[in-house]
Protein backbone atom coordinates (compact mmCIF):
# COMPACT_ATOMS: atom_id res chain seq x y z
CA UNK A 1 0.00 0.00 0.00
CA UNK A 2 1.10 3.64 -0.90
CA UNK A 3 0.99 4.37 2.79
CA UNK A 4 4.14 1.92 3.48
CA UNK A 5 6.19 3.23 0.55
CA UNK A 6 5.39 6.87 1.63
CA UNK A 7 5.73 6.38 5.39
CA UNK A 8 9.31 4.98 4.32
CA UNK A 9 11.20 8.16 3.44
CA UNK A 10 8.72 10.34 4.86
CA UNK A 11 6.45 12.02 2.06
CA UNK A 12 6.95 13.25 -1.77
CA UNK A 13 8.88 15.51 -3.41
CA UNK A 14 7.00 18.19 -4.86
CA UNK A 15 9.15 19.66 -7.93
CA UNK A 16 7.23 22.43 -8.86
CA UNK A 17 9.17 24.07 -11.67
CA UNK A 18 12.44 23.81 -9.45
CA UNK A 19 14.28 23.42 -13.37
CA UNK A 20 13.59 27.01 -13.46
CA UNK A 21 14.87 29.30 -10.21
CA UNK A 22 13.97 33.05 -12.09
CA UNK A 23 10.46 31.60 -12.28
CA UNK A 24 10.02 30.12 -9.34
CA UNK A 25 11.09 33.47 -7.49
CA UNK A 26 8.39 35.44 -9.77
CA UNK A 27 5.35 32.96 -9.23
CA UNK A 28 6.56 33.41 -5.28
CA UNK A 29 5.46 36.96 -5.25
CA UNK A 30 2.67 36.74 -7.69
CA UNK A 31 0.71 34.09 -5.69
CA UNK A 32 1.97 35.86 -2.68
CA UNK A 33 -0.02 38.80 -3.89
CA UNK A 34 -3.01 36.42 -5.07
CA UNK A 35 -3.62 34.73 -1.70
CA UNK A 36 -3.88 37.92 -0.14
CA UNK A 37 -6.41 39.48 -2.18
CA UNK A 38 -8.12 35.82 -1.83
CA UNK A 39 -8.21 36.21 1.85
CA UNK A 40 -8.90 39.69 2.22
CA UNK A 41 -11.94 39.36 -0.90
CA UNK A 42 -13.40 36.66 0.39
CA UNK A 43 -13.34 36.90 3.96
CA UNK A 44 -14.94 40.75 2.95
CA UNK A 45 -17.95 38.75 1.27
CA UNK A 46 -18.52 36.61 4.27
CA UNK A 47 -18.43 39.48 7.20
CA UNK A 48 -20.36 41.87 4.73
CA UNK A 49 -22.86 39.46 4.19
CA UNK A 50 -23.63 38.60 7.91
CA UNK A 51 -23.40 42.08 8.55
CA UNK A 52 -25.56 43.97 6.43
CA UNK A 53 -29.41 43.46 6.33
CA UNK A 54 -30.11 43.93 2.74
CA UNK A 55 -27.84 40.83 1.74
CA UNK A 56 -29.26 38.14 4.23
CA UNK A 57 -30.68 37.01 1.10
CA UNK A 58 -30.21 33.05 -0.83
CA UNK A 59 -28.30 34.68 -3.43
CA UNK A 60 -25.72 35.98 -0.46
CA UNK A 61 -26.20 32.83 1.35
CA UNK A 62 -24.91 30.84 -1.49
CA UNK A 63 -21.98 32.99 -1.72
CA UNK A 64 -20.73 33.07 1.91
CA UNK A 65 -20.63 29.16 1.46
CA UNK A 66 -18.52 29.58 -2.32
CA UNK A 67 -15.94 32.24 -0.44
CA UNK A 68 -15.48 29.52 2.17
CA UNK A 69 -15.34 26.85 -0.15
CA UNK A 70 -12.49 29.26 -1.85
CA UNK A 71 -10.84 29.90 1.48
CA UNK A 72 -10.43 26.42 2.38
CA UNK A 73 -9.48 25.29 -1.02
CA UNK A 74 -6.36 28.00 -1.27
CA UNK A 75 -5.28 27.19 2.00
CA UNK A 76 -4.90 23.69 1.62
CA UNK A 77 -2.43 24.22 -0.98
CA UNK A 78 -0.92 27.50 -1.13
CA UNK A 79 1.07 27.63 1.90
CA UNK A 80 3.09 24.17 1.28
CA UNK A 81 3.33 25.91 -2.55
CA UNK A 82 5.10 29.14 -1.00
CA UNK A 83 7.45 27.09 0.85
CA UNK A 84 8.26 25.15 -1.97
CA UNK A 85 8.41 28.02 -4.48
CA UNK A 86 11.22 29.80 -1.81
CA UNK A 87 14.35 27.63 -1.40
CA UNK A 88 15.55 23.75 -2.55
CA UNK A 89 13.69 21.84 0.08
CA UNK A 90 10.34 20.97 -2.22
CA UNK A 91 9.27 18.18 0.00
CA UNK A 92 5.92 17.21 1.55
CA UNK A 93 4.50 15.02 3.97
CA UNK A 94 2.57 12.21 3.41
CA UNK A 95 0.04 13.03 5.82
CA UNK A 96 0.16 16.56 4.16
CA UNK A 97 -0.42 15.40 0.71
CA UNK A 98 -3.17 13.22 1.34
CA UNK A 99 -4.88 15.75 3.33
CA UNK A 100 -3.90 18.64 0.85
CA UNK A 101 -5.66 15.62 -1.86
CA UNK A 102 -8.60 15.54 -0.23
CA UNK A 103 -9.29 18.76 0.49
CA UNK A 104 -8.78 20.04 -2.61
CA UNK A 105 -11.27 17.39 -4.11
CA UNK A 106 -13.66 18.06 -1.67
CA UNK A 107 -13.60 21.40 -2.48
CA UNK A 108 -13.62 21.28 -6.30
CA UNK A 109 -16.96 18.80 -6.18
CA UNK A 110 -18.76 20.79 -3.73
CA UNK A 111 -18.06 23.91 -5.47
CA UNK A 112 -19.59 22.20 -8.98
CA UNK A 113 -22.85 21.56 -7.22
CA UNK A 114 -23.03 25.21 -5.31
CA UNK A 115 -22.61 26.47 -8.86
CA UNK A 116 -25.57 24.40 -10.23
CA UNK A 117 -27.31 25.45 -6.64
CA UNK A 118 -26.19 29.13 -7.45
CA UNK A 119 -27.98 28.90 -11.09
CA UNK A 120 -31.73 27.46 -9.50
CA UNK A 121 -31.87 30.26 -7.07
CA UNK A 122 -31.35 32.32 -9.78
CA UNK A 123 -33.71 31.28 -11.91
CA UNK A 124 -36.77 30.76 -9.15
CA UNK A 125 -35.64 34.70 -8.99
CA UNK A 126 -36.34 36.05 -12.62
CA UNK A 127 -38.81 33.23 -13.31
CA UNK A 128 -40.99 32.28 -10.15
CA UNK A 129 -40.22 36.10 -8.31
CA UNK A 130 -43.83 35.83 -6.87
CA UNK A 131 -43.13 32.69 -5.39
CA UNK A 132 -39.36 33.10 -4.30
CA UNK A 133 -39.64 33.57 -1.27
CA UNK A 134 -41.40 29.95 -0.53
CA UNK A 135 -39.43 28.39 -2.99
CA UNK A 136 -36.01 29.45 -1.08
CA UNK A 137 -37.45 29.35 2.45
CA UNK A 138 -33.94 29.84 4.59
CA UNK A 139 -35.03 25.91 5.48
CA UNK A 140 -34.33 24.87 2.46
CA UNK A 141 -31.13 26.79 1.56
CA UNK A 142 -29.65 25.42 4.67
CA UNK A 143 -30.96 21.33 3.56
CA UNK A 144 -29.26 22.71 -0.10
CA UNK A 145 -26.26 23.97 1.16
CA UNK A 146 -25.62 21.06 3.63
CA UNK A 147 -26.68 18.16 1.17
CA UNK A 148 -23.76 20.04 -1.04
CA UNK A 149 -21.34 20.07 1.88
CA UNK A 150 -22.46 16.28 2.49
CA UNK A 151 -22.32 15.20 -1.33
CA UNK A 152 -18.71 17.19 -2.16
CA UNK A 153 -16.78 15.71 1.29
CA UNK A 154 -18.54 11.73 0.47
CA UNK A 155 -17.34 12.04 -3.06
CA UNK A 156 -13.64 13.32 -1.86
CA UNK A 157 -13.29 10.67 0.49
CA UNK A 158 -14.38 7.40 -1.82
CA UNK A 159 -11.92 9.01 -4.79
CA UNK A 160 -9.04 10.08 -1.67
CA UNK A 161 -9.28 6.11 -0.11
CA UNK A 162 -9.00 4.52 -3.67
CA UNK A 163 -6.11 6.38 -4.49
CA UNK A 164 -4.63 5.34 -1.59
CA UNK A 165 -4.54 2.03 -2.33
CA UNK A 166 -2.71 2.07 -5.26
CA UNK A 167 0.71 0.87 -4.61
CA UNK A 168 3.84 3.40 -5.80
CA UNK A 169 6.84 0.68 -5.53
CA UNK A 170 8.75 3.75 -3.66
CA UNK A 171 8.06 6.17 -6.18
CA UNK A 172 8.22 9.65 -4.27
CA UNK A 173 9.02 12.23 -6.65
CA UNK A 174 6.12 14.29 -8.15
CA UNK A 175 6.50 16.79 -11.16
CA UNK A 176 3.40 18.85 -10.43
CA UNK A 177 2.82 21.99 -7.84
CA UNK A 178 0.42 20.36 -5.94
CA UNK A 179 -1.02 16.64 -4.64
CA UNK A 180 -4.00 15.91 -6.98
CA UNK A 181 -5.13 12.58 -8.55
CA UNK A 182 -3.70 12.14 -11.98
CA UNK A 183 -0.10 13.03 -11.06
CA UNK A 184 0.00 10.29 -8.20
CA UNK A 185 -1.48 8.16 -10.41
CA UNK A 186 1.66 8.59 -12.56
CA UNK A 187 3.85 7.23 -9.66
CA UNK A 188 1.96 3.71 -9.44
CA UNK A 189 3.93 0.96 -10.61
CA UNK A 190 0.76 -1.09 -11.64
CA UNK A 191 -1.88 -1.11 -13.97
CA UNK A 192 -4.01 2.30 -13.50
CA UNK A 193 -6.91 1.61 -16.00
CA UNK A 194 -9.64 1.44 -13.55
CA UNK A 195 -8.82 4.03 -11.38
CA UNK A 196 -8.12 6.58 -14.44
CA UNK A 197 -11.56 5.94 -15.65
CA UNK A 198 -13.28 5.71 -12.34
CA UNK A 199 -11.80 9.69 -12.04
CA UNK A 200 -13.27 10.05 -15.68
CA UNK A 201 -16.31 8.94 -14.75
CA UNK A 202 -16.63 11.00 -11.24
CA UNK A 203 -15.37 14.38 -12.57
CA UNK A 204 -17.69 14.01 -15.71
CA UNK A 205 -20.70 13.03 -13.70
CA UNK A 206 -19.93 15.91 -11.00
CA UNK A 207 -18.71 18.50 -13.69
CA UNK A 208 -21.07 16.92 -16.56
CA UNK A 209 -24.17 16.65 -14.30
CA UNK A 210 -24.15 20.21 -12.52
CA UNK A 211 -23.50 22.11 -15.86
CA UNK A 212 -26.19 21.37 -17.61
CA UNK A 213 -28.48 21.97 -14.36
CA UNK A 214 -26.87 25.30 -15.03
CA UNK A 215 -27.62 25.63 -18.53
CA UNK A 216 -31.05 24.64 -18.02
CA UNK A 217 -31.83 27.21 -15.86
CA UNK A 218 -30.04 30.09 -17.80
CA UNK A 219 -32.12 28.77 -20.89
CA UNK A 220 -35.28 29.76 -18.71
CA UNK A 221 -34.01 32.84 -17.36
CA UNK A 222 -32.95 33.98 -20.97
CA UNK A 223 -36.30 33.70 -22.21
CA UNK A 224 -38.40 35.11 -19.30
CA UNK A 225 -36.05 38.02 -19.38
CA UNK A 226 -36.76 38.01 -23.55
CA UNK A 227 -40.47 38.38 -22.86
CA UNK A 228 -39.86 41.55 -20.36
CA UNK A 229 -41.14 44.56 -21.03
CA UNK A 230 -39.62 46.79 -19.01
CA UNK A 231 -35.60 47.73 -19.81
CA UNK A 232 -35.74 48.05 -16.30
CA UNK A 233 -36.65 44.48 -15.32
CA UNK A 234 -34.09 43.28 -17.89
CA UNK A 235 -31.24 45.05 -16.45
CA UNK A 236 -31.82 44.03 -12.60
CA UNK A 237 -32.30 40.60 -14.17
CA UNK A 238 -29.26 40.50 -15.89
CA UNK A 239 -27.11 42.40 -12.79
CA UNK A 240 -28.16 39.86 -10.75
CA UNK A 241 -26.66 36.72 -13.48
CA UNK A 242 -24.04 38.24 -14.85
CA UNK A 243 -21.53 37.59 -11.70
CA UNK A 244 -22.68 34.02 -11.69
CA UNK A 245 -22.02 33.47 -14.84
CA UNK A 246 -18.80 34.68 -15.18
CA UNK A 247 -17.43 32.99 -12.09
CA UNK A 248 -19.17 29.56 -13.50
CA UNK A 249 -17.31 29.70 -17.00
CA UNK A 250 -14.11 30.40 -14.75
CA UNK A 251 -14.61 27.17 -13.19
CA UNK A 252 -15.97 24.72 -15.27
CA UNK A 253 -13.53 26.18 -18.01
CA UNK A 254 -10.35 25.33 -15.83
CA UNK A 255 -11.86 22.39 -14.29
CA UNK A 256 -12.67 20.77 -17.59
CA UNK A 257 -9.71 21.32 -19.36
CA UNK A 258 -7.94 19.44 -16.54
CA UNK A 259 -10.07 16.67 -15.76
CA UNK A 260 -12.11 15.53 -18.75
CA UNK A 261 -8.71 15.21 -21.42
CA UNK A 262 -6.71 11.93 -22.30
CA UNK A 263 -3.62 11.60 -20.36
CA UNK A 264 -1.51 11.60 -23.06
CA UNK A 265 -2.87 14.76 -24.47
CA UNK A 266 -1.34 16.83 -21.53
CA UNK A 267 2.15 18.67 -21.22
CA UNK A 268 3.78 18.89 -17.68
CA UNK A 269 3.94 22.51 -17.77
CA UNK A 270 0.73 23.13 -19.34
CA UNK A 271 -0.88 20.90 -16.44
CA UNK A 272 0.99 23.38 -13.69
CA UNK A 273 -0.11 26.16 -15.14
CA UNK A 274 -3.64 25.09 -15.10
CA UNK A 275 -3.57 24.06 -11.16
CA UNK A 276 -2.03 27.99 -10.81
CA UNK A 277 -5.35 28.88 -12.50
CA UNK A 278 -8.03 27.24 -11.22
CA UNK A 279 -6.11 26.62 -7.86
CA UNK A 280 -4.98 30.42 -7.46
CA UNK A 281 -6.15 32.91 -10.01
CA UNK A 282 -9.59 31.57 -9.76
CA UNK A 283 -10.81 31.59 -6.07
CA UNK A 284 -8.97 35.25 -6.28
CA UNK A 285 -11.12 36.72 -8.59
CA UNK A 286 -14.18 35.26 -7.66
CA UNK A 287 -14.88 37.89 -4.69
CA UNK A 288 -14.14 40.91 -6.46
CA UNK A 289 -16.39 39.47 -9.65
CA UNK A 290 -18.81 39.67 -7.34
CA UNK A 291 -18.62 42.98 -5.67
CA UNK A 292 -17.38 45.13 -8.45
CA UNK A 293 -20.49 43.77 -10.42
CA UNK A 294 -22.87 43.90 -7.47
CA UNK A 295 -24.92 47.37 -6.47
CA UNK A 296 -25.50 45.75 -3.05
CA UNK A 297 -22.25 44.25 -1.95
CA UNK A 298 -21.01 47.68 -3.40
CA UNK A 299 -23.54 49.38 -0.88
CA UNK A 300 -22.56 47.13 1.84
CA UNK A 301 -18.86 47.54 1.31
CA UNK A 302 -19.14 51.62 0.82
CA UNK A 303 -21.44 51.48 4.12
CA UNK A 304 -18.62 49.07 6.50
CA UNK A 305 -15.69 51.73 5.50
CA UNK A 306 -18.32 54.80 6.60
CA UNK A 307 -18.53 56.44 3.07
CA UNK A 308 -22.05 56.03 3.17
Amino acid sequence: MVIRNASSFGGFFLLGFSEQPLLEMTLFVIIVLFYLLTLLGNMAIIVLAHLDPRLHTPMYFFLIHLSLMDLCYTTSTVPQLLFNLQGPEKTISYGGCVGQLYVSLAMGSTECILLAVMAVDRYVAVCWPLHYTVLMHPRVCRQLAATTWLTGLASSLVQTVLITQVPLCGRNVIDHVFCEVPVLLKLACVDTTFNQMELFLVSALLLLVPLTLILISYSCIAQAVWKMKSHEGRQKALGTCSSHLVVVFLFYGTAMATYLQPTAATFQNREKFMALLYGIVTPTLNPFIYTLRNKDMKGALRKMIGKD
